[in-house]
């Protein structure tokens, strides 16, 4: 049976790996940066440097956070830097955009990675007309999901009602705060259908056909 998301009129999506395939292999380009800038930030060996990156990652939500953490670094200069990477894996997909453009009420992108990097990949997949706003980490002061004051502060940012909200994610551990706030939590990739976290409400490999075949509040005439 479909999903019943009749009570949702604001939908939230992640961008990476959610918005795109984990099979476009664009987000390896991104970590891949960031393993440069590890490597020579420490001056460790690069598969050191990769595992100081990942955990970063792993404890404090982002590389960056864990950077900021540990280090005095300039942050918006490794967001430039990190996401200064090729879009040729990206396509526009014609079924997503129908699928999306299908959803009554608002469309918002809550993102880890910067402001330029969303409106840029959104850009180039030929959704950007299609959102009402993007929540950024410069928005979040620096401060990742999945904590709740960044979604405080994206809920405050576009006046969110959670209980009527829908958060597509890929990463399972973003959901959770989501669930807790009351929102509908949609786990997103091949990974989906193996969880079993109780704050996970539907699960799909695939985004287009979800969207697809969900029910939605009917647009009045």
């Amino acid at each position: 049976m479909s999903a019943d998301l009749r009570h949702i009129d604001t939908w939230i999506f992640d961008l990476d790996n959610t918005l795109y395939p984990l099979e476009t292999g664009f987000m390896r380009l991104i970590e891949e940066r960031m393993t440069d800038y590890f490597e020579r930030f420490s001056g460790l060996p690069r598969d050191e440097a990769r595992a100081l990156q990942k955990r970063y990652y792993k404890a404090y939500g982002t590389s960056l956070a864990g950077l900021i953490a540990e280090h005095d670094i300039d942050a918006h200069a490794f967001l430039a830097e990190v996401h200064d990477v090729p879009l040729d894996s990206l396509s526009p997909d014609p079924a997503l955009r129908g699928a999306l453009a299908r959803l009554p009420g608002r469309r918002l992108v809550f993102t880890n990675g910067s402001s330029a990097h969303a409106r840029r990949v959104l850009a180039h997949l030929a959704l950007d007309d299609l959102f009402e706003g993007v929540f950024a980490i410069e928005a979040a002061d620096l401060l990742p999901k999945p904590a709740e004051a960044t979604f405080a502060r994206m809920i405050a940012a576009f006046h969110v009602d959670p209980a009527a909200a829908a958060f597509f994610e890929d990463s399972e551990r973003n959901l959770e705060p989501a669930a807790r706030l009351g929102m509908t939590t949609v786990l997103v990739g091949d990974h989906a259908a193996a969880s079993t976290a109780p704050f996970v409400h539907h699960r799909t490999a695939a985004l287009a056909p979800f969207l697809d075949g969900v029910q939605v509040q009917e647009i009045a005439a």
